[in-house]
């Protein structure tokens, strides 16, 4: 039973600040993933969380004592490594039972802890084997088992799943849940650079972006009612359209001019003093419809059939990024040609200043 409070916590390096204004509670048996881009500042979060770099400002505590200036060994957490981090000369079982030998636990106790985590991880076969003689999979499994011994208050994983192959982290990763679903009062602390995981494990995701949190939420309000243009790219493959345009009709169901001059219409509601409005709507390209009514039109560049769904990558119009729709199913011959697409206005987003409307 483990409540976590980081209270405008800050990282810097000399002068260069690198985290800063990070404010979070998580709850006892939430499993919350860290994303972001590549140094976000996704593991040095983690890293400060464990101990292993010091915090610059702020506050953070574990069930309400401060952990500031307590060293990670008494901190009652326990990490599992992307790079596994096994002692190569010991058995899964000694690696295993290595931390709880240095608390100096009974030989009862260790072997209790030891057959109870490889139970849960379904290592007990490989007890007796090295390393070396295991996959990367089952190496995987030791390094999160030999945390699951000491029975932490928390478990940090960073990017665990990040050296496997393809179907072995699919595995991995349902591993991953289904220990969390049996540990229920744990709590779990994720970092991954891959939308699948955090958006199958997680509790809630934290998107971490230019030094701070971008937006804090259940994976579902982050795809369906992201804060802004940033979160609303990142969460999502391939990531949500922009398209430039200005408000042209306001009340319960917004109407945008598009630049390329299609009409849109979208459920976010706005004020009369919104007309003239400059903003970016935002689409899915899973949400692009050739049945809905169109408001965008253009030629296919390049076509992706991946069997369960077709991807349309058009040209480029304007100063607009390129824009990408996903369509169920089989799309054959649309290379090339010319196709229009629509929304359900349940879809659309609005951007003003790179801010959903929706939390202005």
């Amino acid at each position: 039973m483990s409540e976590l409070t980081l209270s405008n916590v800050e990282k810097s390096y000399g002068e260069v600040k690198v985290l800063s204004n990070i404010n979070l509670d998580i709850k006892t048996g939430e499993l919350i993933v860290f994303v972001g881009p590549s140094g976000c500042g996704k593991s040095t979060l983690l890293r400060m969380i464990a101990g292993l770099e010091k915090i610059s400002g702020g506050d953070f505590s574990i069930d309400g004592a401060r952990m500031n200036d307590v060293p990670p060994a008494q901190r009652g957490i326990a990490m599992v490594f992307q790079s596994y981090a096994l002692y190569p000369h010991m058995t899964v079982r000694d690696n295993m039972s290595f931390a709880l030998k240095i608390a100096k636990k009974t030989a009862a106790e260790i072997e209790a802890a030891v057959a109870k985590a490889a139970k849960i991880l379904q290592l007990e076969p490989y007890l007796d084997r090295l390393p070396k003689a295991l996959s990367g999979g089952q190496r995987q499994r030791v390094a999160i088992g030999r945390s699951i011994v000491r029975d932490p208050k928390v478990y940090l994983f960073d990017e665990p799943l990040s050296n496997l192959d393809a179907a072995l982290r699919v595995a991995t990763r349902i591993e991953i849940a289904q220990l969390k679903e049996s540990m229920p009062n744990s709590t779990m602390i994720y970092v991954t650079h891959d939308q699948v995981e955090a958006m199958t494990l997680a509790s809630r995701i934290v998107v971490l972006a230019g030094g701070g949190i971008s937006q804090v939420g259940t994976p579902l309000e982050l795809y369906e009612r992201p804060q802004n243009e940033f979160v609303a790219q990142f969460i999502g493959s391939p990531a949500m359209n922009l398209m430039a345009g200005e408000v042209v009709a306001t009340g319960e169901i917004t109407t945008v001019k598009l630049a390329n001059g299609g009409m849109v219409k979208s459920a976010v509601p706005t004020r009369a003093d919104d007309i003239g409005l400059k903003v970016n709507i935002g689409v899915r390209p899973e949400d692009l419809l050739a049945s809905a009514e169109p408001f965008f039109e253009g030629k296919v560049a390049i076509t992706e059939a991946l069997g369960e769904v077709t991807l349309l990558y058009y040209e480029q119009q304007g100063d607009d990024a390129q824009v990408v729709a996903k369509l169920q199913g089989i799309h054959k011959d649309l290379r090339h040609s010319t196709l229009a697409l629509g929304a359900d206005p349940r879809k659309v987003h609005v951007f003003a200043n790179g801010i959903n409307l929706l939390y202005r």
